[in-house]
């Protein structure tokens, strides 16, 4: 399996302040015990959410802050309301998990006015958050559709787009292969199909099965590009049954799933790898220096991610 590095990014890039290193936690100059940071998040049951939101609590939690995950299992009108709820209880910050705060702003603003630090991990920033740790989710999106297109599909054939546009990294990364499809006129879209979350792989394998039923000759379907691995998996799970070898997968994420799919020789061929300990680690940085009292980098904090390949 090959590695290559996407040249777009450095270690971190930072939109704001200064930069500084998202691989530990800043060093406390004040006790912290006693203050309190909410993780909130509608989507705990993907792998990479539930990683990153343990990885904060374990890196807030040694200087004696209290650290509560919520999560509302794919329940927006829910995830908006626990918002509010850890406002009112007067938490000291909050820490988006892999939700845009566009689909909450008026909850996200009711925090920032009572005084709540809000923070992003692989989701959005919106005016009056501090800070949000994420990959360059538009140059992913480039770069694995590039590969998909050019290295994989010789830039002709038909492609199938499996993609959860409500994630605002995966809305961007979506946006980066629309524009290439369109640059492409030989690639043929088949079908976009959004892919329900929580329970992406069974939704995404269901999804991947009647378009086979659909396009049930061989060659018929060339590539499918999928805005995250665990649609990958699905999907891949899908061609392996239908025997459909021919036709190559590509994803986002970089989990141990995709991961072992890619090294197997199955038909998903490649994927972004994400630093979700690199962005876990820069949220829980920036936490610790707002708390006590210091500068945050402020803004969108990029870490570095990898095109994988078999």
């Amino acid at each position: 399996m090959k590695t290559r590095v996407l040249l777009v990014l450095a270690i971190i890039i930072a939109v704001g302040m200064g930069v500084c290193s998202p691989f530990g936690s800043a060093l406390a100059t004040d006790d912290l015990a006693g203050k309190t940071v909410s993780i909130i998040t509608p989507y705990l049951t993907s792998v990479t959410t539930s990683q990153m939101s343990e990885i904060i609590k374990s890196e807030l939690e040694p200087y004696g802050i209290t650290v509560t995950i919520i999560d509302t299992n794919g329940d927006f009108a829910g995830f908006a309301s626990r918002i509010e709820d850890s406002a009112q209880a007067k938490t000291d910050a909050i820490v988006l998990v892999s939700a845009s705060p566009d689909q909450v702003s008026a909850q996200v603003q009711t925090a920032i006015d009572a005084g709540v630090g809000v923070f992003g991990c692989d989701s959005g920033f919106m005016e009056g958050m501090q800070a949000n740790a994420t990959s360059d989710n538009y140059a992913m999106g480039q770069a694995i559709t590039d590969y998909l297109f050019n290295d994989l599909m010789h830039s002709e054939g038909t492609v199938v787009m499996l993609t959860h546009r409500p994630h605002p990294g995966c809305y961007l990364r979506s946006v980066a292969f629309d524009e290439a499809l369109e640059a492409n006129p030989k690639i043929t879209l088949i079908a976009e199909q959004h892919v329900d979350v929580p329970g992406p792989i069974d939704n995404a394998r269901k999804i991947m099965e009647n378009l086979l039923l659909a396009n049930p000759e061989e060659g018929s379907i060339t590539g499918v590009w999928c805005a995250m691995d665990e649609a990958s998996i699905g999907a891949t799970q899908a061609l392996q049954a239908a025997g459909r070898s021919e036709v190559v997968v590509t994803g986002v994420d970089g989990t141990s799933q995709a991961l072992e799919l890619i090294r197997s020789g199955s038909p998903f061929k490649a994927t972004m790898g994400q630093n979700f300990d690199g962005m876990a680690k820069a949220v829980a940085n920036e936490i610790v220096k707002y708390l006590n009292g210091e500068a945050v980098q402020t803004g969108d904090i990029y870490v570095a991610a990898n095109l994988i390949i078999e």
